[in-house]
């Protein structure tokens, strides 16, 4: 016994029981945002916390022996790393 199914006939929105719709999340996004931004509290400080990664950066990178710094120079040259300290890990 063999069973054919056809799909349901097109009308003006679509196959048949099937209607478009859209949906708008830029609401939810706006409260999200806002709920991020209470969440950091008014002390919360962008160029502070982007000078303290800066300065984290500063000290992973710094105190190399001959053989890391001989990769880190192989990854800044290939682009991995950026350039920190005029091409030199820090001292």
């Amino acid at each position: 016994m063999s069973t054919h199914h056809s799909p349901p006939p097109a009308g003006p929105d679509g196959p048949a029981g099937l209607v478009g719709f859209t949906v708008d999340l830029t609401s939810q996004e706006m409260l999200q945002r806002a709920q991020v931004m209470a969440a950091l509290g008014p002390d919360w400080d962008p160029v502070d916390v982007l000078r303290g990664e800066e300065e984290a950066y500063d000290l992973l990178y710094s105190g190399l022996d001959a053989e890391q710094q001989r990769t880190y120079d192989a990854l800044v040259a290939a682009g991995v790393l950026p350039v920190r300290g005029g091409g030199r890990a820090a001292a």
